[in-house]
């Protein structure tokens, strides 16, 4: 399986978390909570329909509400294959993080400060 880049990771990880109720706006606030950084549009848009070209994302109409005028918001859902991706990228981030500890990332294992 081709891996996905990080910002594709944390957008389908917000989606996997919304349950199917996720949509561009509350993708971008979950990430935006979690990393305590701006996320632009185009930063959460262009990956979305990426993901959902690869079959890792679907999207599909909710229902119209009248703070939409009537509209329909788009919302996503993570497919099966969404949910392998992410399963695939936990194992191999638990393999390549195994043996390190806090002292290789401070340095002190090596005598680095």
């Amino acid at each position: 399986m081709k891996l996905v880049t990080r910002n594709e990771e944390m957008i389908l990880l917000a989606v996997l978390r919304q349950d199917g109720q996720a949509y561009g706006v509350s993708i971008r606030e979950m990430i935006q909570q979690v990393t305590g950084e701006e996320w632009s549009f185009a930063s959460i848009y262009e990956p979305l329909a990426k993901l959902a070209r690869n079959g890792l994302v679907e999207k599909y109409r909710g229902d119209a509400t009248p703070e939409r005028g009537g509209r329909h918001k788009v919302l996503y859902r993570i497919t099966p294959a969404g949910r392998a991706a992410l399963a695939e990228l936990q194992m191999i981030q638990r393999e390549m993080w195994a043996d390190v500890g806090a002292e290789r990332l401070t340095g002190r294992e090596t005598g680095e400060t």
